[in-house]
């Protein structure tokens, strides 16, 4: 098992995957801001309970046919995608507010910036508990 197999990181690479996959969705509400009858769309909120003993420690299940368990653990193939009911709604039916999908940008930005950081310092702590004092 490698350091970033623990639970801590796996943790923090599965949000970081929803952040992606939510940057993606915003992006595509905001290039469609002017097209008639687009209606926006948002990820379902991240949640760690939902991630939490996913892990397998290289175990692996016996499955008889494919499809009975699913090899997913997050990102972009579970991210629940939703329609965003906005508060505007446009004469030609659009429902994108821009000022709204840019500070949904924006903090989805920092949100992921703040993972990277934590991702990066953890494996940095790590390292240092391991290395040798001289």
């Amino acid at each position: 098992m490698t350091m970033t197999d623990l639970p801590l990181f796996q943790a923090i690479k599965s949000k970081m995957r929803w952040h992606q996959t939510r940057q993606g969705v915003l992006a595509e509400n905001i290039a469609n801001a002017d097209t008639p009858g687009f209606g926006a769309s948002d990820v379902k909120a991240f949640s760690f309970s939902d991630h939490i003993g996913r892990e397998t420690f290289g175990l692996a299940t016996s499955t008889t046919k494919a499809g009975h368990i699913s090899t997913s653990i997050s990102g972009v193939g579970s991210a629940k995608i939703v329609k965003d009911d906005g508060f505007e709604v446009t004469p030609s039916g659009n429902n994108v507010n821009l000022e709204e999908q840019m500070m949904k940008l924006t903090e989805n930005q920092m949100d992921y910036q703040a993972a990277t950081t934590l991702y990066t310092k953890s494996l940095g702590l790590i390292r240092t508990a391991l290395s040798k004092s001289v």
